[in-house]
């Protein structure tokens, strides 16, 4: 297959308009002919029903949470992107623009950046007719922060918590749309598998969570806003319940995945404190304006934080990136923290973790401003540690946290599965090999309220009413094939749970293939992966039943998705022999310790083609083309 992203002609800043004329339109009357089912109820999710059944056309959503207030997009902290310029600081449509290319190492389409770009002011105009509580400054105007990989000041907050925030506002554009019985809204719903007709997206099929009924939903195009696969390393940022499955079922329907490899490890989470865990927890990088980040300059040194002197202590970020300091991008910030550790400098009783001190900062600013800008976060820690950051330093280490790889999508969003649209972090689209800081939810909200609106309505003018129902013979056969698997997890009978694999397969992946991946590493978890997967399915114990409430059976079904996707990843990351972004293949490093991309062999988007379960997935290469920036040796210095 040849992959065509069809991006519009003409001149950067023109594409998206010129685009949107161009397209086929449907009528007011004829919208409400037209069903679309919307899986995940997130920003991307939540921001894609609301629009589309304000736009007329009826709509579905699934989510699995008990309410879609419960989507994983309420866990982001720090902010959201837009170029308003609002301090006068320089910023643009095209600094945003230039700096999530550069920030992604060069490895995203520069189409889709630059109408994320060019969308994003929309993003907060809506969001504060929506009632989103976004921080303001002294003048009552809407205030900036800085967030990594950038000199301007262009993120908008509401202290910690804008992912909720900004979701309440969504939620309250679906609520209204549901009251309306414009969306009918499904919850604690999974989705089990995709269902394709003659080349095209149908339907799902999905199961109730609750009483465990599978049943079949059917409609003209399939949306997934399911958000990321992090958990493929078991302890990640993101909740326990996230996972691959969605994106992975529609890959083996035919959907292509791009870029697995780009997994993004966030700097500033809390550490790992023992065994028992289950998920780790982000300190936002909104604290990075004011805290900074420090190792003792001896190696084991243990004396307290406040016994080492300032000549005895490395602000490494701040040496080693003068210009952008404690805010360089999150793919260099992690591994300088991972260096300094190896090196034997780490803090804490693990010696896994770096300070984050906000000492000089509240000297300088205040208890009070320190506490009305990131106290929610700051009372968080201390339940967590036990610490008071406000006298004592942040401990912090990188852990997984958002995923730049997803199913491959054209300009319109469109999958290789005619019909199938993939929005937010479940797409590849936009941020390349590293993604800059508050720009997910710039994404998920820029696809669901201002892009699929336009790309779904062509895409029903050029291809018509679907006249398939769910009595058609393959929601049949795939609801025949769900419940085959299904009864296959209850009846093996083994000695061990989903959760012992998926740790076991987690640490395989954050030792082979985490912040540091090498041909050696990669090769042995290609080799043990498949063991896992074998044992797994001779081995795996769940109890209870298929008809009822069964977390342990939800808990297989994803664990056996992860089994199988991260063998792709690993071979992603094998395959692409240079280091871009937070894809840092070890052979390709300079004498600084700083990624060597290799643009002559491997400037392209790798998109992957499944080909049965134990068998290298299919390549397919879509070239990147640079007309309006020029490549160039990453430099934050």
């Amino acid at each position: 297959m040849i992959l065509d992203p069809k991006i519009p002609s003409g001149p950067l800043a023109e594409k998206w308009n010129k685009h949107k004329f161009d397209m086929k339109l449907v009528n007011p009357a004829n919208k409400r002919k037209y069903k679309a089912i919307v899986v995940g109820s997130g920003l991307a999710g939540g921001a894609a029903a609301a629009s589309l059944a304000e736009l007329g056309y009826q709509v579905s959503c699934f989510c699995y949470q008990d309410s879609p207030r419960r989507a994983h997009s309420i866990a982001a902290q720090g902010g959201i992107n837009a170029s308003k310029n609002y301090q006068n600081d320089g910023d643009s449509v095209y600094r945003l623009f230039y700096d999530t290319i550069k920030g992604g190492d060069f490895r995203s389409r520069e189409a889709n950046t630059y109408r994320l770009a060019e969308v994003s002011a929309n993003i907060i105009d809506q969001c504060v007719a929506q009632g989103v509580p976004f921080a303001r400054d002294y003048g009552g105007l809407l205030d900036n922060r800085s967030f990594g990989g950038a000199q301007v000041s262009r993120t908008f907050y509401a202290r910690g918590q804008t992912g909720q925030q900004l979701l309440l506002g969504a939620y309250s554009a679906l609520s209204r749309q549901i009251g309306l019985g414009n969306v009918i809204m499904h919850t604690r719903m999974e989705m089990l598998d995709l269902v394709v007709v003659d080349g095209r997206a149908r339907g799902i099929v999905v199961r109730n969570m609750v009483t465990g009924e599978v049943s079949s939903h059917a409609a003209d195009a399939v949306i997934l806003a399911t958000g990321g696969y992090g958990n493929v390393f078991y302890l990640s940022t993101n909740a326990t319940g996230c996972n691959v499955t969605a994106t992975y079922r529609a890959h083996k329907k035919g959907a292509f995945f791009a870029n697995p490899c780009y997994t993004q490890i966030h700097p500033t989470c809390i550490p790992v404190a023992g065994d028992y865990q289950s998920k780790l927890t982000l300190m936002s990088e909104s604290l990075r304006n004011d805290g900074r980040i420090w190792v003792p300059k001896k190696q084991g040194d243990e004396r307290p934080a406040d016994q080492i002197p300032e000549d005895e202590r490395d602000y490494y970020l701040e040496r080693k990136y003068p210009s952008f300091g404690n805010l360089a991008p999150r793919d260099i910030s992690s591994r300088s923290a991972k260096e300094a550790c190896d090196d034997g400098r780490g803090v804490g009783e693990t010696k896994v973790g770096v300070y984050l001190d906000f000492k000089d900062a509240i000297k300088r600013l205040g208890k009070d401003t320190i506490a009305e800008r990131y106290g929610n976060l700051f009372d968080m820690y201390n339940r967590i540690t036990g610490e008071d950051p406000y006298t004592v330093p942040m401990r912090i280490y990188p852990a997984s946290h958002y995923t730049m790889g997803g199913l491959w999508v054209d300009y319109n969003l469109e999958s290789t599965v005619p019909g199938l649209f993939v929005l937010g972090e479940a797409n590849f689209s936009d941020h390349g090999a590293n993604r800059l800081g508050a720009s997910a939810l710039m994404q998920g909200l820029a696809d669901g309220y201002f892009v699929i609106p336009y790309t779904l309505g062509n895409f029903y003018a050029r291809s018509g009413v679907s006249d398939v129902t769910t009595e058609h013979p393959e929601f049949k056969k795939v609801e025949a094939d769900v419940a085959e698997r299904t009864n296959k997890f209850l009846s093996i009978g083994g000695k061990r749970t989903p959760d012992s694999f998926h740790k076991e397969l987690g640490k395989v992946m954050w030792e082979n293939c985490g912040m540091g991946r090498n041909e050696a590493g990669l090769k042995k978890a290609i080799e043990l992966i498949p063991k896992i997967r074998e044992e797994f399915w001779s081995n795996l114990k769940v109890l209870g039943k298929g008809e009822e409430l069964n977390q342990s059976l939800e808990s297989a079904g994803r664990v056996a998705d992860f089994l199988e996707f991260a063998e792709m990843m690993c071979h992603d990351a094998l395959d692409r022999d240079e280091s871009c972004g937070a894809h840092f293949r070890e052979e390709h490093q300079s004498d600084e310790g700083e990624a060597v991309r290799n643009d002559k062999d491997y400037l392209y988007v790798a998109a992957w083609e499944y080909a049965g379960v134990g068998k290298k997935p299919n390549l397919h290469k879509e070239p990147l083309v640079f007309e309006n920036v020029e490549l160039a040796t990453r430099s934050y210095k």
